[in-house]
């Protein structure tokens, strides 16, 4: 067996590992207690969601490849979903490979030749992921999408944690579920922003695959039972 076939059956098994799942967001975390937050629901999680912010793409700053390899030693089970929310993210990503990502997500916006990275990406074993902010028409995916595993769709304007729900983001889940079968890619559906016990099965039955939940877990009095709610709400 080659490499590129090795690549193939890594990808597929890290794609059923990610699928149907909530994906907490360390964003939410306290800075100072994040390593003892990851690990008090360590036993329940199966992905975890890594903003990066440069503070020139998002007007924030947030994150480096040495937390996602501080988080990968210690907890080796679970899938790292990175997010580079950071103007020419190329320049990142092998460092964010080498540290343990399993997913590398991209925003559609700050990318000159998207096509090029989201299959560098691939190549290297780990999924691909294409982000779009809330403005971003889903259309601008068509032919991005057979170098996809997973569509990104910001229901918040990126940048900070706690933001409601963009309702539209519901329309635009329907225009990606229609456009990723007529291509017949099986890219996954990721939603960002805003989630909560209140609209999480409204999601699900809108087709999403896997769910990115910040305030909604982190920073509750007991993050254990509101993630086992969000997990039966499936």
């Amino acid at each position: 067996m080659n490499q590129v076939e090795n690549n193939n059956i890594k990808r597929e098994e890290l794609i059923a590992k990610f699928k149907n799942k909530i994906a907490p967001s360390i964003l939410s975390c306290n800075p100072l207690t994040i390593g003892a937050e990851i690990s008090e629901i360590s036993s329940n999680i199966e992905a975890l969601h890594i903003d990066i912010m440069d503070a020139d793409f998002v007007p924030n700053i947030n994150g480096s490849y040495t937390i996602v390899k501080a988080i990968k030693e210690a907890f080796p089970h679970i899938f790292l979903d990175v997010h580079l929310m950071v103007n020419k993210p190329e320049k990142l990503i092998d460092d964010f490979i080498n540290a343990g990502a399993d997913l590398i997500t991209l925003h559609i916006e700050s990318l000159q030749h998207p096509h090029r990275y989201l299959n560098y990406i691939k190549d290297q074993g780990i999924l691909s992921g294409l982000s779009l902010n809330p403005g971003t028409p889903v259309s601008m995916t068509k032919d991005l999408l057979n170098a996809t595993d997973v569509l990104l769709l910001m229901s918040v304007n990126p940048g900070f944690g706690g933001q409601s729900f963009i309702e539209n983001t519901f329309n635009k889940i329907a225009e990606a579920k229609s456009l990723i079968k007529d291509l017949n890619t099986n890219t996954l559906i990721e939603i960002d922003g805003g989630v909560k016990s209140n609209n999480a099965q409204e999601l699900w039955a809108a087709g999403v695959d896997v769910l990115v939940a910040g305030s909604a877990i982190f920073g509750q009095a007991d993050p254990n039972l509101e993630l086992s709610k969000l997990n039966k709400i499936k």
